[in-house]
């Protein structure tokens, strides 16, 4: 039987609520706003998911439906994988425990939709692979409502991204039940010297996931206290430092237990990222205030400009233009990636969003969160 899920409609949001929070989902957004024909059109689906006024969605294998105003119907297709793809990309899943744990932890790993990729699996949409459709006598490519329901369809993705794997044929009990039957690599004998119980040789990672979330303790609140290294004060041995440095190594690799991976840092993202997450004084408060609103893209964008893609720029001017009527307001300058009205400033990250800053005592500091949209942080 074909599966379906359905999803209650979401009510009226506040003015400043944001759409995706997690990579896979902003990777949607960005493949719908890469493909709309219209910007206009593309900021009124913005509103209107808002507004509470789409209904329940309804997800299938690739096809995301809604009922919206008078009754209109609203479609978005996305192309399913075929047979062959999934056993390619069932044969990613299998390959690494932690892939499993993370999808059964509603996480969706890097290195997964990498491998995927490697694999000719396509997971995540890009421009054009989403093929809006509506009932509304609006011609837009996507018209507002089918915006709104591909923005809606973000936070579906943020809350469970087995909604994108039904999406491209498959729902969360096919591809457990597929893991539970496939053949894995056996396993490693043991070495030399080592014991031979039956745990020496592993579990099958299907086996060990299938059966429910994996068991990996929480992540501990942000007020836990990391207990000190037992190091005896020493000449040349920093024992608080040490401690940072265990507790900062402990976080990154659950994170990378849960993710799959992990970007690489350089050695200032490093301090500033050590900064940010353990309160330290080490003079960095511009680059650690970026750093706890947008990590490593929130820096570059604080100390780095570029020049974006021309089709980027154009996308955003057409967004102010739409955010103020058309008309601008005068004082707007614009360079590179930065664009400036008084006190005010936004700077196009090179992960296709914006970071709003202002200006203290002669410097640009972070101001908050980024935004995909220019004019709501301007306006």
């Amino acid at each position: 039987m074909t599966a379906v899920r359905g999803f209650a409609a979401f009510p009226p949001q506040r003015a400043g609520a944001r759409f995706a929070t997690t990579w896979w989902g902003q990777a949607w957004i960005k493949a719908l706003e890469d493909t709309s024909l219209d910007q206009t059109l593309l900021r009124k689906g913005r509103a209107y998911a808002k507004t509470g006024q789409v209904g329940p969605i309804t997800v299938s294998p690739g096809r995301l439906a809604a009922v919206t105003e008078h009754e209109y119907d609203t479609v978005v297709r996305v192309e399913q994988l075929t047979d062959a793809a999934w056993e390619r990309f069932l044969d990613q899943v299998a390959a690494k425990a932690g892939h499993i744990a993370a999808l059964l932890d509603r996480d969706v790993p890097h290195d997964l939709v990498e491998a995927a990729e490697d694999a000719a699996v396509p997971l995540l949409p890009t421009v054009g692979d989403l093929e809006p459709e509506c009932s509304c006598p609006d011609w837009g490519h996507p018209c507002k409502h089918a915006a709104a329901l591909c923005y809606q369809a973000s936070w579906l993705l943020d809350g469970d991204p087995f909604v994108l794997l039904l999406l491209r044929g498959r729902g969360e009990r096919d591809l457990i039940e597929a893991l539970q039957t496939r053949h894995l690599p056996p396993a490693q004998p043991p070495a030399a010297g080592a014991g031979t119980t039956a745990a020496a040789g592993g579990v099958p990672a299907a086996q060990a996931f299938a059966v429910g979330r994996p068991p990996l303790p929480e992540p501990p609140p942000h007020e836990t206290a990391f207990t000190p290294l037992a190091l005896d004060p020493a000449p040349g041995v920093d024992v608080a430092a040490l401690a940072v440095l265990a507790a900062s190594a402990a976080g990154r690799a659950r994170q990378i237990l849960l993710r799959g991976r992990l970007e690489p840092l350089t050695e200032h993202q490093d301090r500033v990222r050590l900064a940010a997450e353990h309160d330290l004084d080490l003079g960095l408060e511009p680059a650690v205030q970026a750093w706890r609103y947008g990590g490593a893209p929130g820096l570059d964008a604080l100390e780095t400009p570029w020049t974006p893609p021309r089709q980027d720029l154009a996308r955003a001017q057409a967004l102010l233009e739409s955010g103020w009527d058309g008309d601008p307001p005068p004082g707007l300058e614009t360079w590179r990636n930065r664009w400036t009205l008084g006190p005010r400033q936004v700077r196009y990250g090179r992960d296709g969003r914006w970071y709003p800053f202002t200006r203290h005592d002669g410097h640009w500091w972070p101001a908050g969160p980024p935004e995909r949209d220019p004019s709501t942080l301007l306006l």
